[in-house]
């Protein structure tokens, strides 16, 4: 038999085991954000485990923020912080370049779909916040200054959707934007200027629509397409 023909052995652990069935338990049972669980004892007798695997198996969902123990009330079911675990690990020296290719990537099919929430949500204060951004832009020709001004800019129009976790992300995935500030010099070189501008995205948020903002946005990005192409 040819050895591209064998599936590797995958590795599971009890305690890995046991943590999928624990998962699967609460959900199939019902089990609502507030309720207490079963004790411990409960759970490994009914898995046919150790309590020390059960005890391990629900210190791993504590840390995902599923479960949390409460006093007078044990185990509790939570929501958990569905974000918080990429926050921990989001941060460019603890990633790949193919990761942090693929992030910014997000990063610009997220501001692509940015044009329905815009439009339904901005109000005449968010023109005046992106109008002294502009005026800033134009007031200063330092290359640091206007990274910043462009981060703060597009973190702007994330605010502007009022999704607090859009925004979050859009704020976690800050760091990873130096994948293409490392080649600011690529991007802000002579003739290598948007053809669609920060001034020209708020006209058409001003005039436009929905569709010609997302075209007026993949123009905008034009030269970052070229860059991670």
């Amino acid at each position: 038999m040819e050895d591209h023909l064998l599936n590797p052995i995958v590795s599971i652990t009890m305690t890995d085991q046991a943590e999928q069935r624990l998962r699967e338990y609460f959900a199939n049972k019902g089990f609502k954000i507030g309720d207490t669980l079963p004790k411990e004892m409960e759970l490994a007798e009914a898995l046919g485990v150790s309590r020390s695997v059960i005890r391990e198996a629900m210190s791993r969902l504590r840390m995902l923020g599923l479960v949390d123990v409460r006093k007078r009330r044990g185990t509790i079911l939570t929501e958990p912080d569905v974000l918080g675990g990429m926050e921990r690990i989001l941060h460019p020296k603890l990633l790949g370049k193919g990761t942090l290719k693929r992030l910014f990537e997000v990063r610009l099919m997220l501001e692509m779909g940015l044009g329905d929430f815009l439009y339904s949500r901005i109000k005449p204060a968010d023109f005046k916040k992106l109008e002294q951004l502009l005026k800033e832009e134009r007031a200063t020709t330092d290359k640091a200054e206007l990274i910043r001004l462009d981060i703060l800019f597009h973190a702007t129009l994330y605010g502007i959707t009022d999704n607090p976790v859009l925004t979050r992300f859009q704020s976690m995935l800050q760091p990873i934007f130096q994948y293409v500030l490392d080649y600011r010099e690529q991007i802000h070189q002579p003739g290598a200027a948007p053809s669609v501008t920060h001034a020209d995205l708020v006209e058409t948020l001003r005039h436009g629509n929905p569709a010609s903002f997302r075209e007026a946005m993949r123009i905008h990005f034009e030269l970052h397409f070229q860059l991670i192409s």
